[in-house]
Order: C-alpha cells, then structure tokens, then sequence
C-alpha cells in the first residue's frame, strides 16, 4: 500500500514571498538586483507560475536575512508537517 503525502500549499508559499517583498518595499527589480535572480523568475514565482528550485529558495532566504524554513514552511500550512505529531 502506497500512502501519499498530502499536496503542497503553493499558494502559501508565493504569499510569502509576496508578504516579504511588500514588507521590503522592494519591486520586482530591486529585488532581482538583490537576489541575482532573474526578475521574470520572480514575478514567475509570486504568480505562481512556477515553483523554483531548492537554489532559488536559498538565494531568496539569504536575500530576505530569513532562514529557508520561513520561506519553505508555508508549504504545509493546510496539514502536519512531516516528523510533527500533530494534536
């Protein structure tokens, strides 16, 4: 029997992303300047049109001066993380 883990909240992740840039006040091209992404992987991102990398995500963590599990957590907000017991 195969057990499947629950699906990614997507969207909780580009609201973050989303969330940090407002609260930065930076646009889409400050924030590539920043990061050394590309600014149309950015917008690519915050309208979910893709995921990225685990690279991207690290980059955008060095960038924001948060820890990657701020920006990767959100990802599980609609379930119990793995390794949680939940209540």
């Amino acid at each position: 029997m195969t057990i499947l883990p629950p699906d990614p909240d997507l969207t909780a992740l580009r609201v973050t992303l989303a969330r940090l840039r407002g609260e930065h006040g930076w646009t889409f091209d400050e924030l590539a300047d920043r990061s050394g992404l590309a600014r149309r992987t950015l917008i690519d991102l915050e309208h979910g049109r893709t995921t990225g990398s685990i690279t991207t995500w690290h980059a955008l963590a060095h960038t924001f001066d948060v820890p990657i599990e701020h920006l990767l957590s959100p990802l599980c907000d609609d379930h119990t993380p793995p390794g949680s017991t939940g209540s």
